[in-house]
């Protein structure tokens, strides 16, 4: 049994500034003892989206302020942490830069040590800040900028089943709800919008449906719905709208998922099969009762994230630092931020779904 990890994580990929503490016991229990985070929705509302410059701005004048609430409302001094976990990618560089930087800061005039944690395996492993999943499981990562099938064997041991060949389901949530003239953040809107709507009133294309395997495809839902959008004018259209998109999107997932929980099942038989949904998108209720429903159908037992740690939080960083801690992993000061760092590094440089550029593999 290893002894306890006590990490101060940082997480500032995007457009909210998190800090949280985080204790991981030897036998695997997880104690939250504090998570704060700063949004910025407020900032960005104005332009309908996250504006990079001004997300790292933002976390410029926050992060010292939110790293020292996180360390007062748990309770301790820089002396009782373990280590330091910050979010190195993948995101929006600059404001990545913010949070790695200060985590660097914090690791040198402490003497800690560093994990430079990937923002995806923060989401893999957040399921585990509230109930005890052990691995292997697998995983269906879906935010607003990612949407992957994983097989997690262990502590930074993916395998990527499947991804998005254009658009993340939570990036087509947004764009839709921002054509419907929804406010920011759209997904959230467009959820509640859709409450006792008539899915069935619209017909949505269906995409990939000629094509094997676990990929997903959102783009061409997302430019159908839009050309509806202009066209709708009533409530009730605007609610029968929203409905459809939600029932699209969550039947997608739910498909290439059961895809995936069938090539899965068969290379684990034997042994318990798991099934973990992450990311914001695993807020909505509609697609988490739909992929409960397709796990139990295929065997499957099935865990989500609290809800409030579904999107973007420190907790998460700072749990996967402390296992990578508890494992000896750790990362030198020199440690790069990157916009892009695909958790199976190997699957997306031999079977890219996106032409690597200079900046890499996109995840």
């Amino acid at each position: 049994m290893t002894a306890p990890q006590t990490v101060l994580g940082l997480e500032t990929s995007c457009d909210e500034t998190a800090a949280a503490v985080v204790r991981r016991h030897g036998d695997g229990r997880v104690e939250v003892l504090s998570s704060v985070i700063a949004s910025q929705i407020a900032e960005h509302a104005p332009y309908g989206g996250v504006v990079p410059e001004i997300a790292a701005r933002a976390h410029v004048e926050s992060i010292d302020a939110i790293a020292g609430q996180a360390m007062r409302e748990a309770g301790l001094g820089y002396g009782a942490l373990s280590g330091v976990a910050a979010t190195a990618g993948p995101g929006l560089v600059g404001g990545v830069m913010v949070g790695l930087s200060f985590g660097k800061a914090v690791a040198l005039a402490r003497a800690l040590p560093l994990v430079a944690v990937n923002h995806l395996e923060g989401h893999a492993v957040s399921a585990r800040l509230g109930a005890h999943i052990p691995y292997p499981f697998l995983l269906l990562l879906v935010s607003g900028g990612h949407c992957q099938l994983l097989a997690v064997e262990g502590v930074g041991a993916c395998r990527r089943l499947g991804s998005t060949m254009d658009d993340a389901a939570g990036e087509a949530f947004d764009k839709i709800a921002k054509a419907m003239g929804l406010p920011y953040p759209g997904g959230p809107a467009l959820e509640r919008l859709a409450e006792g709507g008539d899915a069935g009133r619209y017909e949505l294309p269906r995409a990939l449906l000629g094509r094997k395997g676990c990929d997903f495809s959102f783009s061409g839902l997302k430019t159908a719905a839009a050309r509806l959008a202009e066209t709708v004018r009533s409530e009730d259209e605007r609610r029968d709208l929203a409905a459809a998109v939600q029932g699209a999107i969550t039947r997608q997932l739910a498909e290439r998922s059961e895809r995936a929980m069938s090539l899965y099942a068969h290379e684990h038989e034997g042994r318990d099969l798991r099934f973990v949904v992450a990311g914001g998108v695993a807020a909505n209720k509609t697609v988490r009762a739909r992929l409960e429903a397709a796990a139990a159908a295929h065997g499957f037992s099935f865990a989500a994230p609290p809800l409030a740690y579904c999107t973007d939080n420190a907790a998460m960083i700072a749990l996967a630092g402390a296992e990578r801690l508890a494992d000896g992993l750790t990362d030198p000061l020199d440690a790069p931020a990157r916009p892009r760092w695909p958790l199976d590094e190997a699957a997306a440089l031999a079977n890219p779904t996106h032409t690597p550029g200079r900046k890499g593999a996109k995840a």
